[in-house]
């Protein structure tokens, strides 16, 4: 939210904001109580995951309304409600919550997106014996994204970002039997541990120099102007200032957990589990979560650049989001499993959200973020509809011709591949991409990033028509009949295909509503946007590329049946460069000669120490307190016990002889008396002679 547009900021929070922790609490309570109930109780399961998220969805609604009532009443709602929760010396580590258009936006694309996903799988996990703790997890894990997205802390953002790692770890993993499935689980959480050791390296050092990780706080929050040039004037290294360098690392938090080079490798196999939790991990949750965390510190990644100007965070935001862009674009080209084309893609569209962010400001990124949530989850569920109807199968040579057999999916699942691949003018996708290449194109730093989006988009048309022709053109090449899946699948299927094709609407340039309503100004019916120098030839050149990539795709591939052990058409082109872009161009395999190998024998390097060095130090401490032990016992048994013994022997022999004059008899002592006498007599007679 921008102040100084002639909106005054509210000062006192609703009664909504107070009431804003509910809606990540009421699906993590109802988690917590799923994992008490026994697998059998699906209905009690489902009721309660769909239940709560719909509560938050409801109570999400209402801050939205209140936010947008508030904006078009000219006021800048930023409310936030903080406490303090830990205390020590003379410092306070404060939590709270924030409600802003950038919060409410989120809350309800996380809450309806997740709605949605929640519903369909009702349908697609309907057989699974694990019914139960699939939805136990599906409902922690929206829950600490709700979390993320309300946090005014960067501690607690941290806390919930953490949770939203562990329950991607078990959602991925969660058909554990299976071996890809639990290697994509530990690849995922180590990962994206990396990005979060730099993340909390931000945070800790952030804290160091303003002493708040809260974001806002009436003027003393680490977002705010007071805090940002205090980190503008400290320096840090290499020319950066602290505010760049603290940018850079929670960068690296976001990077991973958005999938951006270098740490992409995970998210593509994060698709080995059920479709749901890849259409909400790639949709609406986790990989977003790197995206609104930069949005959210986005005054800090700004500070101490000029007008129109760019800063070094920025600058490396920009090239990572325009690189992984293309990187991800080119494999997705080459691959054949019908969920990671999506997740390649996903990758891919992360980097034009990164970019946008970059180049373009919240608004361009948000804007990118919130239309793809709705068209990807769009595509993963689809994708997870062809995969019920089509037996599980998920090699997209052997399907073909489900236009036919699966009306319903193949019509919602267009409109998501156009929507993708930003088919010109009706779908939400053009207008938010567009946006994206528009502020590349004015980006005065360099022109490349424009050129790689570019040609980004051309792969992406390109991809998608592949996909579609091979899905749901030709003829069927399955083993067995395809059929439509149940009405709980498509249904969902329906309402995110409006969704697709409705929100482009409001971020035309001829009415750029969401940009008007994050960045606090008002948004009328502008025509005359069109007309801007450069916009026009801008459209015209981003529609060229899309028909030039679905053409091609449709030409090489459309209407066509080839059997799956066929070459692909552009292998047949270039087999060499087929093979390296079907082999993901080799990053896991340089990752496992380099880094893993590294740790390897690092690992192998700890392993001697440990026994060579440190346990042959231990083992000696350990010889010497043994032979030391030895030596007491030696003493103690010789020495002290037998000077003990030998001393009690005494006494003994001493007390017998006198136990023998203790008779009892007068008599005896008369003797013992009279000699005692007569001794004495005779000592007394010899000493006065001498």
């Amino acid at each position: 939210m921008q102040e100084g547009l002639g909106f005054t900021p509210q000062l006192t929070a609703s009664s909504i904001a107070h009431l804003l922790w509910l809606i990540p609490t009421v699906p993590m309570v109802a988690a917590g109580a799923m994992s008490l109930l026994k697998q059998p109780r699906r209905r009690i399961a489902s009721t309660l995951a769909i239940g709560s998220l719909a509560f938050s969805l409801l109570l999400s609604l209402v801050a939205f309304g209140h936010v947008v009532a508030g904006w078009s009443h000219g006021e800048a709602v930023r409310e936030t409600v903080n406490f303090t929760w830990l205390q020590f010396g003379t410092s306070n580590v404060d939590l709270g919550w924030v409600l802003d258009p950038l919060s409410a936006v989120m809350l309800v694309m996380v809450s309806l997106v997740g709605l949605l996903i929640f519903i369909y799988s009702v349908g697609y996990m309907a057989h699974d014996e694990n019914y139960t703790r699939f939805f136990c997890f599906l409902s922690l894990f929206a829950g600490a994204m709700l979390g993320v997205v309300i946090s005014n802390s960067l501690l607690l953002l941290f806390m919930n970002w953490e949770i939203v790692g562990l329950t991607s770890y078990l959602l991925i993993g969660f058909w554990y039997q299976k071996p890809a499935a639990a290697a994509a689980a530990k690849k995922a959480f180590l990962t994206t541990r990396i990005g979060d050791i730099f993340f909390l390296l931000g945070i800790v050092w952030l804290f160091a120099q303003t002493g708040t990780l809260l974001f806002y706080n009436g003027g003393a929050g680490s977002m705010e102007p007071l805090a940002l040039g205090g980190l503008l004037a400290a320096p840090a290294a290499m020319g950066l200032s602290a505010a760049g360098a603290i940018g850079l690392l929670i960068f690296a938090g976001a990077a991973g957990k958005s999938g951006q080079l270098p740490l992409h490798v995970w998210l593509p196999d994060a698709m080995e589990g059920p479709t749901p939790v890849s259409a909400l991990i790639h949709a609406a949750t986790m990989v977003a979560a790197g995206v609104y965390l930069i949005a959210r510190v986005y005054p800090l990644m700004q500070a101490g650049s000029l007008a129109g100007g760019t800063t070094t965070a920025l600058t490396v935001v920009t090239w990572v989001g325009a690189s992984t862009a293309v990187f991800a674009a080119l494999i997705a080209v080459a691959q054949n499993d019908i969920k990671r084309i999506l997740a390649y893609s996903t990758v891919s569209q992360l980097g034009y959200m990164m970019a946008g962010l970059g180049m373009g400001g919240v608004a361009v990124g948000m804007f990118h973020l919130i239309t793809h949530a709705f068209f990807k989850a769009l595509l993963f569920m689809g994708a997870g509809s062809v995969i019920h109807g089509c037996h599980e199968e998920q090699d997209v040579r052997r399907m073909g011709g489900l236009k036919v057999d699966m009306p319903l999916t193949f019509v919602t699942y267009a409109i998501g591949m156009l929507a993708l691949s930003g088919f010109p003018l009706l779908f939400s996708g053009f207008w938010s991409k567009d946006a994206i290449l528009e502020s590349a194109h004015k980006w005065q730093a360099n022109q490349w990033p424009f050129y790689m989006l570019l040609f980004g988009a051309l792969l992406t048309a390109f991809y998608m028509m592949r996909q579609v022709s091979y899905v749901f053109f030709g003829i069927w090449r399955g083993h067995k009949p395809a059929h439509e899946s149940p009405a709980v699948m498509t249904l969902p299927l329906a309402i995110l295909a409006f969704f697709a094709i409705a929100l482009g609407a409001i971020g035309t340039p001829a009415w750029p509503w969401f940009r008007g309503f994050l960045e606090g100004h008002s948004a009328g019916f502008e025509l005359a946007k069109f007309g801007e120098p450069g916009f026009l030839p801008l459209i015209a050149t981003s529609t060229v590329v899309v028909f030039v990539g679905l053409g091609l795709g449709w030409a090489l591939y459309g209407n066509r049946s080839p059997r799956a052990e066929e070459q692909d058409a552009l292998e047949k082109v270039s087999p060499m460069v087929w093979g390296w872009l079907r082999d993901r161009l080799y990053v896991d395999e340089l990752y496992g000669v380099t880094v893993i190998a590294f740790y390897w024998w690092w690992a192998r390097v700890a392993d001697w120490l440990d026994r060579r060095v440190w346990g042959g130090a231990v083992a000696g401490v350990t010889w010497g307190f043994r032979s030391l032990a030895h030596f007491n016992r030696f003493f103690d048994n010789y020495w002290v016990d037998g000077g003990f013994d030998k001393g009690c022997e005494e006494m003994a022999t001493g007390g017998g002889l006198l136990a023998r004059v203790q008779t009892g008899r007068v008599q005896t002592y008369l003797r013992l008396l009279a000699l005692a006498v007569v001794v004495l007599a005779a000592i007394l007679i010899w000493s006065s002679r001498g």
